[in-house]
């Protein structure tokens, strides 16, 4: 048995319960191995079939990981807590160009918005049992994914991208599969992959997207998803161009039992064509969020996708959260009609910001990347050491690895509010704190 705690119940639910009252106060471990059923069952006095449902739902929930004869072990933690102490302090009188933030400048006002879907509430009220997807929202969302050349299918909504691709992957993949991702990518879903008891393959990115000979090795080793970022890649701004989209389509077509998850991250803030890799595969997603263009508080993203998959999102969401507010879907419905955001007109604000930084960055050698969105991303020799400086100079950037898995070190710098006056002594900092020095490694 284990030392120090005893396991307890003699039915499933309780007999979890337990073990995750031992895992909540730490009386269990991360890594800890557990007693076989048969030994817990005779312990208990149950049957093992008993022991079998309960080890069944601490699975399901993420409490513990199974390995055939190795037994059964509390999960490690997941990988979010190291990485989310990747961030740095901004004290006062240092500019924050880490946050990742759209400019609240830009942003509709939602007042308006959302007293117009509260009178329409008032007068037609949603139900339990009523359809999950505002129709209206539906009915411009697939216009919308028509014209953007996405394929035919059921719509879901979430709450935000990661949600989405939460639910899917959830919905296809089992713990200890592998998930092909962008490196360096987006830090949350480097944090959700493993939470889920998925492991991550890393995939190179260039200015064009995933390097299709990258994508083609994690296939060919096993790899039973790809989430690809079709626009503003964060952190890198790359856009999935024509030629990239072309090779991306062959990787797959050799590939056609793998899930697809496709993430348009700079929809309502990109004015460069989307050419999407929907379609490719049997099993794909297609995610789009509001929360760059509208903000970051209207928690709510499409979700289209093959039937299968839509279909066993919206039936684990109905076993949950039920719905994303059809209040919030009606605000949106209300946004897109009355045209609150003009895309083209934010894309080349927020292009026009990272230009200034990059043409001044070149300006001192530097090199840097930022095709689209809300951020430049910049190479350095010694993350922590480049950190430091900058913030010694008065800047706070967000560290790389924050983004990354085995790519070479960078930082990132949220050019969405940058001004013009700012931009040279502001790339004066980094060709500064980016020099020769002491090689370090961030923690």
């Amino acid at each position: 048995m284990l030392e120090g705690y005893r396991i307890e119940g003699r039915r499933a639910a309780e007999i979890a319960a337990s073990v995750e009252r031992a895992v909540g106060s730490g009386d269990l471990e991360p890594g800890q191995l557990l007693p076989p059923m048969r030994e817990l069952a005779t312990d208990l006095g149950v049957n093992p079939n008993t022991v079998a449902a309960a080890y069944r739902v601490l699975r399901e929930r993420g409490v513990i990981e199974t390995a055939g004869r190795r037994g059964s072990r509390v999960r490690p933690r997941p990988a979010t807590t190291g990485r989310e102490s990747v961030r740095v302090d901004v004290p006062e009188g240092v500019r924050n160009v880490a946050s990742g933030n759209p400019d609240p400048a830009l942003l509709p006002s939602l007042a308006k918005a959302f007293a117009a879907a509260a009178e329409l509430a008032d007068r037609e009220p949603v139900l339990y049992g009523d359809d999950p997807v505002e129709p209206e929202l539906a009915r411009i969302a697939r216009g919308r994914l028509d014209a953007d050349g996405v394929p035919k299918g059921p719509l879901a909504v979430a709450s935000g991208s990661l949600d989405a691709i939460e639910r899917v992957l959830a919905v296809h993949l089992k713990p200890g599969d592998t998930v092909a991702v962008e490196d360096p990518g987006w830090g949350s879903l480097l944090d959700l992959i493993p939470a889920l008891g998925l492991r991550t393959v890393p995939v190179g990115v260039d200015d064009d997207g995933p390097l299709p000979d990258d994508v083609r090795r994690a296939l060919d080793s096993g790899a039973r998803a790809l989430i690809v970022t079709d626009r503003v890649q964060n952190p890198t701004g790359a856009v999935v161009g024509s030629a990239r989209a072309r090779a991306l389509r062959s990787v797959l077509r050799q590939h056609p039992e793998i899930l697809l998850i496709e993430d348009d991250h700079g929809f309502g803030i990109v004015d460069l064509p989307l050419h999407p890799l929907a379609g490719t595969t049997r099993h794909w997603a297609f995610v789009r969020s509001v929360a760059k263009a509208y903000g970051p508080d209207l928690r709510l993203a499409g979700l289209t996708g093959d039937e299968l998959t839509v279909d066993r999102v919206r039936g684990r969401q109905r076993l949950g959260a039920g719905w994303v507010s059809r209040l919030m879907q009606r605000a949106v419905v209300r946004l897109w009609s009355d045209g609150a955001v003009d895309p083209a007109a934010v894309a080349a604000t927020y292009a026009a910001r990272r230009d200034l930084l990059i043409r001044a960055l070149a300006g001192h050698g530097v090199q840097a990347h930022g095709r689209s969105g809300l951020n430049v991303w910049i190479p350095v020799p010694d993350e922590t050491g480049a950190v430091a400086r900058l913030l010694h100079a008065g800047w706070a950037v967000a560290p790389g690895a924050r983004f990354r898995t085995s790519s070479p070190p960078g930082i990132r710098v949220t050019t969405s509010t940058l001004t013009e006056t700012e931009a040279a002594p502001l790339a004066a900092a980094v060709a500064t704190a980016v020099g020769p020095g002491p090689t370090r490694s961030y923690v």
